[in-house]
């Protein structure tokens, strides 16, 4: 079970008696702040002695009531017509309410359905500098799970790090893994070396605290130097220790191209051997000759697992595109012993002809992403961390080359070398035939793979985004469920909701049930779409009209209302 604590301290005393059947409510914090309606809202504050606490009893019955929505459970039931009541944080009753709630939101034509779960979060570093995390709830989520790469501090460092959060107050429910390249670098820097049982042991130990401390489990990215370096060994190792906890292996696997099927059996045998669920990290068959082919063969090996009781998923985003650093481009031997030894291995000529060929041949345990985007042509430049390289943003690397009169290759690593930072590429490299394939299986839920911006709408030192970081989730149910009917709403709901919190064990989260944490997304299923394109990704949806974070209204006809009551999620090894 996932513990969570309020990001805003401030406790409630529930009144159970009118729940009708649900168990006694758990303390909870509700906002009871008016906010301001913006032109258009449909909402009715109750009187301002109703919002004072020693006045409410008689006033209004409930902190919220949403009025005459179709509502969806989150568990794939079809939507019913129904007034849903929020009180102390959490639901307390759907069905024909007649007592009056101290914000009344009319929901008529409207869905109401729980608050959507971004499985593949990437906001652990911009939380503790924004926490507002206003493009994940503009586009219905209220719950956020990251750590791909881990938390932004050490093992020890995780108790200070969620202080810090609660302290500061956030605007949704975050919680996060702890990476394994993370106990890797502790121990061994950037080195590509196995640890010694010495080493090994040390490793343990940081996993060991990170769960105690309350990460949700233990994540890879093994297509990334230095997490690249990691043997599987090592790896069951490491997970052993998650497994003890509770935990979850989760993981952007060695190869999601040619050899995806090989990494999907790596990535069972670590949850088979290691003892513990696992969690595809963005599936995607990225390899065009295997479009159509690939992605049926990981459902094979996936099912299989399941069906001898290996729990196995997977997430992934609804785009035909990827994004991550243009480093990925070098073969990942290169960068053993860290930046500074990529850096000086790519100014040595002899040493930047070898990485060439490798680019054509092969390297051992390096994915090829070029060849997954068909090409340089499939890789555009977004941030080139550099002011005197920003002309070459949104142009593919195969036509910066031809303006620099040099190989591609020679292009795109000089930009790595001159970048101040990471510099960004997009990879055009999946099928939406295969993305369809992917949504169609039950076992899929729906992650991002981008954070929350520090700069909503703005263009901030991370350069233009992917625009999964302001239109994925709801790609999922306009696109995917009401226009090309790949999937019915209530399961792209579902994907979004009760699914992945029963696999993350978010107690009281996920469905909209009596007694359960009220994060609720009401949405204009007609007017609902994602608006951000790779030419302009920093637009927002349009069609999520309210988003409530643990009862609190949180986005407001599309804006958001400033409020913080979202809640730092404990992992199941917390505290002990």
């Amino acid at each position: 079970m996932v513990r969570q604590f309020s990001a805003r301290r401030c406790v409630a005393i529930p009144r159970s008696a009118r729940l009708l059947g649900a168990a006694l409510l758990a303390a909870g914090c509700a906002s009871t702040r008016p906010t301001p309606a913006p032109s258009g809202a449909v909402v009715r504050q109750a009187s301002s002695e109703a919002l004072d606490g020693s006045a409410r009893v008689g006033a209004a019955e409930y902190d919220v009531v949403i009025r005459d929505g179709r509502v969806l459970d989150g568990m794939g039931n079809p939507w019913i017509l129904a007034d849903v009541g929020i009180r102390d944080g959490r639901f307390a009753r759907i069905g024909k309410i007649d007592g009056r709630g101290a914000r009344e939101i009319d929901a008529k034509g409207l869905y109401v359905s729980p608050g959507w779960i971004d499985m593949m979060d990437q906001s652990g570093g911009v939380l503790p500098r924004n926490g507002l995390a206003e493009n994940k709830l503009r586009m219905g989520v209220t719950t956020a799970i990251g750590g791909e790469g881990g938390f932004p501090t050490s093992a020890s460092g995780i108790p200070q790090y969620f202080a810090n959060l609660e302290k500061q107050g956030i605007s949704i429910n975050f919680g996060s893994y702890y990476s394994a390249t993370q106990a890797r670098i502790a121990v061994l820097k950037s080195f590509n070396r196995a640890p010694t049982p010495d080493e090994l042991a040390r490793m343990r130990t940081s996993v060991d605290s990170a769960m105690r401390a309350g990460a949700m489990g233990m994540t890879t990215a093994l297509i990334y130097p230095p997490s690249s370096y990691s043997t599987t060994e090592e790896l069951i190792e490491l997970a052993k220790v998650a497994a003890k906890y509770g935990g979850v292996y989760a993981s952007h696997m060695r190869d999601e191209g040619r050899g995806v099927v090989t990494a999907v059996r790596e990535l069972v045998r670590i949850a088979e051997e290691g003892g513990l669920p696992a969690e595809i990290f963005h599936l995607k068959a990225a390899y065009r000759p295997g479009w159509g082919i690939l992605m049926d063969s990981v459902r094979q090996v996936v099912e299989a697992a399941r069906a001898r009781n290996v729990d196995v998923a997977a997430d992934l985003y609804v785009y035909t595109a990827g994004g991550t650093g243009l480093e990925a481009t070098i073969p990942s031997w290169a960068a053993d012993g860290g930046r500074d030894s990529l850096l000086a291995r790519l100014a040595d000529p002899a040493t930047r002809a070898r990485l060439k060929r490798e680019v054509q041949t092969g390297s051992p345990g390096w994915w090829n992403i070029i060849e997954a985007a068909g090409g340089w042509e499939g890789v555009v430049l977004v941030n080139a961390q550099n002011p005197a390289n920003t002309k070459y943003q949104q142009k593919s690397l195969a036509q910066i080359a031809r303006e620099m009169g040099k190989e591609p290759a020679d292009a795109a690593w000089d930009l790595v070398a001159q970048g101040r930072g990471r510099v960004m590429a997009i990879y055009h490299m999946m099928s939406e035939q295969d993305i369809e394939t992917a949504l169609r299986f039950p076992w899929t839920s729906i992650g991002s793979d981008a954070g929350a911006a520090l700069s909503p709408g703005q263009v901030d030192q991370t350069g233009l985004p992917h625009p999964r970081m302001y239109g994925n989730a709801v790609r999922v149910v306009a696109r995917y469920a009401r226009d090309r009917k790949v999937l019915s709403v209530e399961e792209a709901i579902r994907k979004q909701t009760s699914w992945p919190a029963t696999r993350m064990r978010l107690a009281g989260r996920g469905s909209i049930k009596e007694g359960n944490w009220a994060d609720v997304t009401i949405f204009d299923l007609e007017r609902l779409d994602d608006k951000a394109t790779y030419d302009s990704p920093l637009e927002s949806p349009v069609g999520i009209e309210f988003v409530l974070v643990n009862g609190t209204v949180t986005i407001e006809r599309g804006a958001h209302t400033g409020a913080r009551a979202g809640k730092v999620l404990y992992g199941p090894g917390y505290g002990r």
